[in-house]
């Protein structure tokens, strides 16, 4: 044998023998010990949490699908157009002179998620997150639907290939990847926008080949995260559920099991009474996996906080109707922080949750007045490259600037220009009437008399109007004749 292979094979021989396979969290639940996938056929959950959760989740369906739609002022709710250079929240639209807005508002996004997750742990990847949401509420239920509940299904995996089979798993991914098209194009839509969309959708397919090439293989790539990678998504690239260990602490509320209730665990004996199971030293928890069998990434919730958690409530659910049929109390997993557990502490405001409401308050308030003192129009004057003073007639001196003038509303906007700081002249050579989202060009001429000059380079202002209101300062400088440093 080479040597090679051997010491390779001395490393795993070593790696199996540090592995605990009865631990939790020496390995993936998703996976055996030869790296082999454990497909998970969660059962099908219901009870209070899963019905609010369904009710929320079409809620957010419905905004996905109305979104690029919907407009205000003319602008669409939301628009990230990455190729144009061009974003709309809220019908505002940010153009690549508004990045740093942009950028304030994600810092924003992220820091109430960040908030929500001290405070509350995994509730936006349980409740918000649309991995979550198509995956649990959209193609889980088509599964349901079309294969059965989770004992049917692992049946129907199981059985040999037969025209039923064949018949229902064609119908599934069928379906899948409609579905998979449709969200591309809506998401698309929140790129390029609605219009152009719709012009796209009924033009001749022909003269968008390419295109339409791109979004079917993204549909694809679509439809095998939700028909075949599934949880993996969140397990192996999300980072949120990494994360968790920093932003979480004792006093965050997590879906948990209360252990000092439940446990020692031990299945519930016919005729046996309370006293008996206490008398044996056992908790409310009648080890009937149920919370393991809803469990959409295939975890024993009982073992704790995990990474593969992503608080989707399916076990509060599950376990609730069980305490129910034993009568027993329910809450045995719950919302509810580790102090509340090990000490019955109501959840407290920390330090660590003050500061990051005072940030995202802080940043909230400045994101407000940028947008609210946000000029309506950009203007940039700059020197023409080269270009020295001239010398008129009237012995005036004038310099030659170009003018970028970049309208942010919906409107055309007529755009005058005025000297704020000295006397003289301006004079446009262009059409400063700028088109709604356009951006004009003009070269302007500055005129100003020698006496004016108290140096080779003056600074001057210009103002810059529309219909008789202020919109915006720019400040240059004025190129004359060395000796006017001496004029005065």
């Amino acid at each position: 044998m080479p040597e090679e292979t051997r010491n390779a094979e001395v490393r795993h021989e070593s790696v199996e023998q540090q592995i605990n396979w009865d631990d939790y969290r020496d390995h993936l639940a998703t996976a055996d010990q030869q790296g082999r996938r454990i497909w998970v056929y969660p059962k099908k959950p219901s009870g209070r949490f899963y019905r609010w959760r369904t009710w929320l989740s079409y809620l957010l369906l419905l905004v996905l699908a109305v979104g690029p739609f919907t407009k205000i002022n003319g602008n669409p709710l939301l628009m990230f157009n990455i190729v144009e250079r061009r974003f709309s929240i809220f019908g505002i639209i940010l153009w690549p002179q508004d990045m740093f807005i942009f950028a304030l508002f994600m810092l924003i996004v992220f820091i109430m998620v960040v908030l929500a997750t001290a405070v509350y742990g995994r509730i936006f990847c349980g409740w918000f997150c649309p991995q979550t949401v198509m995956m649990e509420m959209v193609f889980r239920k088509i599964e349901y639907w079309i294969e059965g509940d989770h004992v049917e299904q692992r049946a129907l995996n199981a059985a040999p290939w037969t025209p039923r089979k064949v018949r229902k798993k064609a119908l599934k991914l069928v379906i899948f990847y409609v579905i998979s098209f449709v969200v591309g194009n809506l998401l698309l839509a929140y790129i390029i926008g609605s219009d152009r969309l719709i012009l796209i959708i009924t033009d001749d397919p022909r003269n968008h080949i390419h295109g339409l090439t791109a979004m079917m293989l993204f549909s694809l790539l679509f439809f095998g995260i939700f028909a075949r990678f599934r949880e993996q998504a969140c397990t192996f690239i999300c980072p949120y559920g990494r994360f968790q260990s920093v932003l979480l602490d004792e006093a965050s509320i997590i879906v948990g099991y209360d252990y000092k209730r439940g446990e020692k665990r031990g299945k519930k004996k016919r005729g046996q009474s309370e006293e008996e199971r206490a008398a044996a030293g056992l908790g409310d928890c009648i080890n009937c996996g149920m919370c393991v069998s809803v469990c959409p990434t295939g975890i024993d919730i009982r073992n704790g906080l995990q990474m593969e958690c992503v608080h989707c409530t399916s076990c509060i659910d599950a376990c609730d109707s069980i305490m129910d049929r034993i009568k027993k109390p329910r809450g045995l997993i719950r919302y509810a922080s580790l102090n509340s557990i090990e000490k019955g502490e109501k959840l407290k405001a920390t330090p660590r949750l003050f500061i990051y409401t005072t940030v995202l308050f802080l940043l909230t308030g400045l994101l407000g007045y940028l947008l609210l003192n946000r000029p309506p129009v950009d203007a940039y004057l700059l020197r023409a490259p080269g270009a020295l003073y001239q010398t008129m007639p009237t012995g005036h001196l004038t310099n030659l600037y170009l003018l970028k003038l970049l309208n942010k509303t919906n409107a055309e906007m007529p755009v005058e220009l005025k000297l704020e700081n000295v006397e003289g002249k301006i004079t446009v050579a262009g059409n400063t009437n700028v088109m709604p989202g356009k951006m004009s060009e003009p070269a302007v001429v500055v005129e100003l008399a020698p006496e004016v000059l108290t140096a080779e380079k003056n600074p001057i202002e210009i103002g810059v109007y529309s219909n008789g209101r202020k919109l915006e300062t720019v400040r240059t400088v004025f190129v004359g004749p060395e000796k006017a440093r001496h004029a005065l």
